[in-house]
């Protein structure tokens, strides 16, 4: 005796059989899956009319309250990621009063092909090659125009995101940049900045982001923080940055009490670009004393040192450090648990990583909305099963504790948090 199918294993088994019989391909343009999609869907719409009429077909009762019935159907074609194209039958009720729910009226796609469109604009794909993929892939007709209707669809979500509010308190702020080309009459070079918070749980959170033109100063600093602050973030313990002109200026009047604090890394490689291939082994063990000093005191003896050494082939060098000075120093201060996790803007460059994947893929952007709607949709689809999140706070539990201890006064109350 045969096993015993599942009633889901019968209708599979079923439908293989029907489409053997029919000399139907398992998959491609008129495939078993295909028609398995207009089975399913048609038969869902059956089940629904029931449902709203109160009878199977043909079974109504003499005595009803309702003289609505069934009134044939209609044919509509739907787009599925799964199968493409699906033209399906639609049951219709004598008095127009059936809502489909499965497939609603007027609708032409069903819900998990938008969510193909944005994750495939996501990675980078222009609105051209997503419709060419659905033609290759799922023998499917989407028109560009119909890729930018759904992906402006986000627009008004990415507008919401940039207003959401935020929390009162962030031990630490992480803001850096990426450059995209935007066609704005010709194409340049234009700069987006993304900001990363890092919450008193350990949880860290893009801000938003935000369009430059390449030339920013206090102004243009002084408007991005007041967005922050107005959105809720009512104190920030340092900020972390890479020389960004006119951010430490506007950072004192927005958080008076934020430490303005310079990515050291960024330091660090702006220091083997202005020196030679052949002497970084050599400037690698000279400049390691400085930022690995216990003290400021220390780490300007350091740099003395450096100087001495290297002035005169390197005064690019020194000049570098020295008029990074302000912002490099105060994370020596600090614990060891808090410099690690200062002294870089590592939190924000895998970030920019994914970003740029995204923007080298398509090139340039038409518009300056359609640069920041790639960007969006990219920081969207970010750690989907927030494993990434998990693994994030738990790497920061003991720094969000010395951060506790450091910065007590400052640290919010469980009962106001």
């Amino acid at each position: 005796m045969g096993r015993q199918l599942s009633p889901e294993q019968a209708a599979a088994a079923a439908m293989v059989a029907q489409a053997k019989e029919r000399g139907l391909a398992l998959t491609g343009p008129d495939g078993l899956l295909k028609l398995f999609t207009k089975n399913v869907l048609e038969t869902a719409l059956n089940e629904e009319m029931t449902e709203h009429l109160g009878h199977e077909k043909n079974r109504a009762d003499s005595d009803r309250g309702s003289a609505n019935v069934r009134n044939g159907t209609r044919p509509k074609t739907v787009l599925s990621d799964a199968a493409g194209e699906v033209r399906i039958d639609v049951p219709r009720d004598r008095d127009s009063s059936f809502e489909p729910q499965i497939v609603k009226k007027r609708q032409r796609r069903l819900n998990d092909v938008d969510e193909i469109v944005l994750s495939l604009y996501s990675k980078g794909m222009t609105t051209g090659d997503i419709s060419a993929h659905f033609a290759d892939i799922y023998g499917a007709s989407v028109s560009k125009e119909t890729v930018s209707r759904i992906t402006d669809k986000v627009m008004a979500e990415m507008t919401e995101w940039s207003n959401r509010p935020l929390d009162p308190i962030y031990v630490a702020v992480f803001i850096d940049a990426i450059h995209v080309k935007v066609r704005d009459g010709q194409v340049t070079n234009r700069p987006v900045y993304a900001a990363i918070g890092v919450t008193v749980d350990g949880h860290k959170d893009v801000l938003g982001l935000w369009m430059g033109t390449g030339g920013e100063g206090a102004k243009f600093w002084m408007s991005v923080l007041v967005d922050l602050k107005n959105r809720g973030i009512g104190d920030v313990f340092f900020v972390v940055c890479d020389g960004l002109k006119g951010l430490p200026e506007v950072v004192a009047n927005v958080w008076p009490l934020a430490i303005v604090q310079t990515c050291i890394i960024h330091l660090i490689r702006n220091t083997f670009r202005l020196a030679s291939r052949a002497d970084w082994d050599a400037m690698k063990r000279d400049i390691k004393p400085i930022y690995k000093a216990p003290n400021p005191e220390a780490a300007s003896g350091a740099l003395d040192e450096l100087e001495v050494k290297w002035g005169k082939k390197y005064s690019a060098v020194i000049r570098l450090w020295r008029n990074a000075w302000t912002e490099f120093v105060p994370f020596l201060d600090y614990d060891v648990e808090i410099r690690t996790v200062l002294c870089s803007t590592n939190a924000i460059e895998s970030l920019n990583a994914r970003y740029r994947r995204a923007v080298r893929a398509r090139g340039h952007f038409p518009t300056e909305q359609a640069a920041l709607k790639c960007l969006y949709l990219v920081t969207r689809s970010l750690d989907p099963t927030e494993t990434g999140r998990t693994r994030w706070a738990m790497r920061w539990k003991p720094v969000i504790n010395t951060f506790s201890i450091t910065f007590s006064d400052r640290w919010p109350a469980a009962e106001t948090y």
